[in-house]
């Protein structure tokens, strides 16, 4: 019976897709904190489709080195009970051009391969499947993403005479 059972391929992680994608993420997460205003190390973008709210993502620099930045993004609020808000750090190179999820929710550190099955039954592809949520959110966000109404130039009332 031994001779006949087959051991399961270990996963190996593609890096040309990863690199890619850390890649994409590192251009929307640019485009995403345009919308900030002035230099402030806190951003945060409400989310609206036409006149329904769908949220807010707050983007925080937590640390900054010459080439590197650790952001916290978190959606504070959303429209859905039934969603959970997401909360992640990103470490974004810009030497290298590449943000990549470093923690996530409750996971302090996302190992780049995992054996399976377990103990917290996280996939063996966990690192990629994070950082193709990071990129999905950020797809969102620039879709639906706009300034609070707090940092607009005018208000409804103004310059009406």
């Amino acid at each position: 019976m031994g001779e006949w059972t087959m051991k399961p391929k270990r996963y190996v992680p593609d890096l040309r897709q990863f690199a890619a994608l850390c890649e994409g993420n590192y251009h929307r997460l640019r485009r995403l904190r345009q919308l900030r205003v002035e230099d402030k190390p806190l951003c945060e973008i409400e989310l609206y489709r036409e006149s329904e709210y769908l949220g807010r993502v707050r983007i925080e620099v937590l640390q900054t080195a010459r080439f590197t930045e650790t952001l916290l993004l978190e959606q504070t609020h959303n429209n859905g009970r039934w969603l959970n808000n997401p909360q992640m750090t990103v470490r974004v190179y810009h030497d290298a051009v590449m943000a990549e999820v470093i923690s996530c929710y409750r996971d302090a550190r996302i190992a780049p391969v995992n054996d399976y099955p377990n103990r917290f039954m996280h996939h063996p592809d966990e690192k990629v499947q994070v950082n193709g949520f990071l990129a999905d959110w950020l797809e969102y966000c620039l879709k639906f993403g706009h300034l609070p109404l707090e940092h607009a130039a005018w208000t409804a009332g103004e310059g009406a005479d």
